[in-house]
């Protein structure tokens, strides 16, 4: 097949997809902006996102930031005596960050297995569930606190976007 013929099918290949599928190396991008859970507790919001955690005091007027490096860096224990779930918080970023440099290959050289893109942002999705999961067992999810205490945003985002933008590539590495 020549290089003339393989542009065309992918061209078509992209079109068959859907607007969404067109589109999809965008949204791996604006995943990197979304926060992995959200925590409204007593008046306060705290947003974890992959670079760090954002609060607001309970009178919101005043904001308060720490980057995800200075918690890692400011710990006493080492990062095999953190809790499992701050342990996948690097994978989570990791997984982010090579899905939309994925992405961004697809775009700038024409050149994007969309089943990695895929598969990589349902690691993503997986890993920041993971985080937000832990995050709730620490903050007492459950019949006293209600089910609500710590929002997975970030998974569920990410799994929409992998199902959305490359669903059907990655229902063909299942099929075939």
């Amino acid at each position: 097949m020549s290089e003339v013929d393989r542009a065309a099918n992918a061209a078509n290949d992209t079109n068959a997809r859907g607007p969404v599928a067109r589109i999809g190396w965008a949204l791996a991008f604006v995943l990197l902006a979304v926060p992995m859970a959200v925590i409204p507790a007593g008046g306060e919001l705290t947003v974890v996102s992959l670079w760090g955690f954002l609060n607001t005091a309970p009178s919101g007027s005043s904001l308060g930031g720490y980057p995800v490096w200075a918690y890692f860096l400011d710990q006493s224990r080492p990062f095999a005596a953190l809790p499992a779930s701050i342990r996948a918080w690097p994978l989570a970023i990791g997984f982010h960050l090579l899905a939309a440099a994925s992405a961004a290959a697809g775009v700038a050289f024409g050149r994007e297995d969309r089943r990695v893109t895929g598969g990589l942002l349902v690691l993503a999705a997986a890993a920041s569930l993971w985080v937000a999961v832990g995050l709730a067992t620490r903050f007492g999810v459950g019949a006293t606190s209600g089910p609500f205490t710590v929002l997975p945003v970030g998974a569920i985002a990410t799994i929409a976007v992998a199902v959305a933008a490359y669903g059907s590539d990655l229902r063909n590495v299942v099929v075939q």
